[in-house]
């Protein structure tokens, strides 16, 4: 998704038109994370869960017009590591301005919408545990510390990922997936485990609020992949393919694994198996085929089918396996570029299995260990800085209760009317079967 400055053809209405629609696509997916992630989570904290992808919106909107662009998309002022500060504001950038053929105002739009669903996803790594106002002053922070240099390396014009070391990363496997999944692991250990990780089972409350949030995530993929060609050209419609494509294989790849290790497969499942499969796709989807696009989301979906078991066997509390998906997707869909990538598609760039060596592998490996140590460390010292602030995590008290009526004063459903007042005391437990959520 790399911008072109000037434009000597002039506006392009086709161009702009496409990038218009898909502007709202990727916008879209927040609000679909948002149930995506509301579903998974209990039901004392399900309106929580929702405002911190919502209020996400509003953060890092302000944060991107003040500064954001200009740190990304601003010429190269520190060595290929962050742009300067001469669009702070977008002060100097009128209606008519041009990005390619498309209007600059309208490419800002959209590589906004990038950085507020980034910043989204690192919430699920600590649902039901942290404060809001809390959240409130790290989601800024975050986007100026980690997301805008992450995404100057990879898109912005001198961006050493980009140029210096020629690592592919076509719609966000680095910049969106890979930072939000070590971010995520960041954030849990500076807030902690979940009271009864490992413990208690601690199901999804509404399995079609998550199919529904799938759904809404896959329908604005096609727009966050096919988008980042910024023209309404051949290439948007391989991503676009790619992407389908790779949805599919990797939900079927998760539930082939269900299946034969647990029996049974599962709404849960494909759902994750879909998502897994798009995030791997994400940063390959403009480089590889068809077959490789298929195999991307395949391998994504068996390899984050196992990896979502990380969280037990390491200790970490990833409530809603944003390591297990995002980071581990990330890493298998930027990996395999330097498999699979073809000529046709980057216009030069090559993997090993199509005659061009192993080089490209070592790239896309080096720009995977940078982005991930980079996006770790700060995030840690940044939730670190504030948790002595203000502290990071609820209260013991408000987590048992639910956050949505001690932080919000709101509850998503009234129970008494359902006919579920009874105490807890008066419910008899049932054995839970066997889940990824479970503590078994």
């Amino acid at each position: 998704m790399t911008p072109v400055t000037v434009a000597a053809a002039g506006l392009d209405t086709g161009d702009t038109a496409w990038l218009l629609a898909a502007t709202a696509l990727v916008l879209l997916m927040t609000p679909g994370l948002a149930l995506f992630y509301g579903g998974m989570v209990r039901t004392k904290s399900v309106l929580n869960m929702l405002m911190m992808s919502f209020v996400s919106i509003a953060l890092v909107t302000v944060v991107w017009l003040v500064a954001g662009y200009s740190l990304v998309f601003g010429d190269d002022a520190f060595g290929g590591l962050l742009g300067n500060l001469e669009h702070l504001g977008l002060a100097d950038i009128g209606p008519d301005a041009l990005t390619g053929g498309v209007p600059t105002l309208l490419f800002s739009t959209f590589q906004l919408t990038f950085a507020i669903i980034t910043a989204a996803l690192i919430s699920g790594a600590v649902a039901d545990r942290t404060k809001f106002a809390a959240w409130l002053v790290f989601v800024p922070v975050w986007t100026l510390l980690v997301y805008a240099p992450v995404a100057h390396w990879v898109w912005g014009p001198g961006g050493w990922i980009k140029d210096s070391l020629g690592a592919l990363d076509f719609a966000g496997g680095l910049v969106v997936e890979i930072a939000s999944g070590s971010s995520g692991l960041a954030l849990a250990l500076v807030v902690g485990p979940r009271i009864g990780f490992r413990k208690d089972a601690m199901r999804p409350h509404n399995l079609p609020m998550v199919m529904l949030g799938a759904g809404l995530l896959w329908f604005g993929w096609l727009g966050f992949n096919g988008g980042s060609a910024l023209a309404a050209n051949g290439l948007a419609a391989a991503s676009m393919l790619n992407t389908l494509v790779a949805g599919c294989a990797g939900l079927l790849g998760w539930l082939f694994v269900e299946q034969r290790r647990d029996g049974h497969p599962t709404t849960f499942g494909a759902a994750s198996g879909a998502v897994a499969g798009l995030v791997a796709i994400t940063p390959a989807c403009g480089t590889v085929g068809i077959l490789g696009g298929a195999a991307v989301g395949l391998a994504a979906g068996v390899v984050c089918s196992y990896a979502v078991a990380w969280k037990f066997r390491f200790g970490y509390d990833d409530s809603l396996d944003v390591v297990g998906v995002h980071f581990a997707g990330g890493i298998v869909g930027t990996l395999l570029i330097g498999l699979f990538a073809t000529a046709s598609m980057t216009g030069g760039a090559e993997g090993l299995f199509y005659g061009g060596g192993a080089g490209q592998l070592l790239k896309q490996a080096v720009a995977v260990v940078a982005v991930a140590a980079y996006t770790f460390l700060v995030t840690y010292g940044t939730a670190k800085a504030v948790d002595r602030l203000m502290g990071l995590r609820a209260t013991a008290e408000e987590e048992v209760t639910g956050l949505d009526q001690t932080l919000h004063a709101e509850s998503a459903y009234d129970h008494g009317a359902l006919g579920h007042a009874a105490p807890q005391s008066a419910i008899r437990p049932t054995p839970l079967p066997k889940d990824r959520n479970s503590a078994s």
